[in-house]
């Protein structure tokens, strides 16, 4: 029941038959993945799998050397150039360390998105930088300060309110929570989950966080053998038979996880009720 419930969903991310290359190193061969609107996904592997190669190669900054990847149903490789550039408005990305511009303050960082695809009067773009500023909980002063005078925390922040500028369907974010103390990474996984609901976001995070995936993630994928091994739910992680998946999912830091929880991750058992 549960995948024909999926099946019906409608996929927003659609990719076949990857195949990614760097000389002869081969990264990815015939991938497969659907993403649903409306769901948060993590991506998960080991080192050198390619889940931000994965990532990059969606958001078109890598190109895949075969196979086909569709977004919101099309193909962007074959669209024309206005066209493309319109349907990259419908998504943000959250780079790993937020990626900001050194040199411009946190409202200036956030106003690129909209310099490059709108055309707005600056009164106004300073008005949508401070709803952005207040929307990922940073405050006001801060959309005046230079990312050097941010800590890790408000730089992530910073950068998801730059990810968000244009009023997107889809958010990738890569590892982001890496660099976070447990108290500063549990408030971002919560302010995921709030923006997922209140703006009905499509996640798309790449992570090794188990306590995200515990915590937000609707769906995982696994990275291994240069596909997308398996896909599913917490629970369905649990059961894999594969050594590196058994590994990871059950292993010491996994069993430590899962005890934080009480066995079950709150975003798991709200979404079962």
């Amino acid at each position: 029941m549960a995948a024909e419930a999926a099946d019906r969903r409608e996929v927003v991310i659609e990719v076949r038959g990857l195949r990614n290359q760097f000389g002869k190193q081969i990264v990815h061969e015939n991938l497969d993945l659907d993403v649903y609107r409306g769901e948060v996904i993590g991506i998960v592997g080991g080192s050198g799998t390619g889940k931000s190669v994965l990532l990059r190669s969606i958001v078109g900054l890598n190109r895949p050397a075969a196979g086909q990847i569709k977004v919101f149903g099309h193909d962007l490789r074959g669209l024309p150039d206005d066209e493309r550039r319109e349907i990259e408005t419908r998504w943000g990305v959250l780079f790993q360390e937020g990626a900001l511009f050194s040199g411009l303050t946190v409202a200036q960082n956030i106003q690129v998105p909209m310099r490059e695809h709108l055309h707005l009067p600056q009164a106004l773009m300073d008005q949508l930088a401070a709803v952005k500023i207040g929307l990922v909980g940073l405050p006001q002063d801060a959309g005046a300060k230079y990312p050097s005078q941010l800590s890790g925390g408000m730089k992530k922040r910073a950068g998801l309110a730059r990810a968000l500028a244009l009023d997107p369907e889809i958010v990738f974010l890569d590892e982001p929570t890496a660099g976070l103390d447990p108290i500063g990474a549990s408030a971002f996984d919560q302010l995921i989950l709030q923006l997922k609901d209140t703006m009905g976001l499509t996640v798309f995070m790449v992570t090794h966080d188990l306590d995200s995936l515990h915590a937000i993630c609707d769906r995982i994928a696994v990275l291994a053998e240069r596909r997308v091994l398996v896909t599913g739910t917490m629970d369905d992680m649990l059961k894999q038979d594969h050594p590196w998946v058994r590994e990871y999912f059950n292993g010491p830091r996994a069993r430590a996880a899962t005890g934080a929880w009480g066995g079950n991750a709150p975003h798991a058992a709200k979404a079962g009720a």
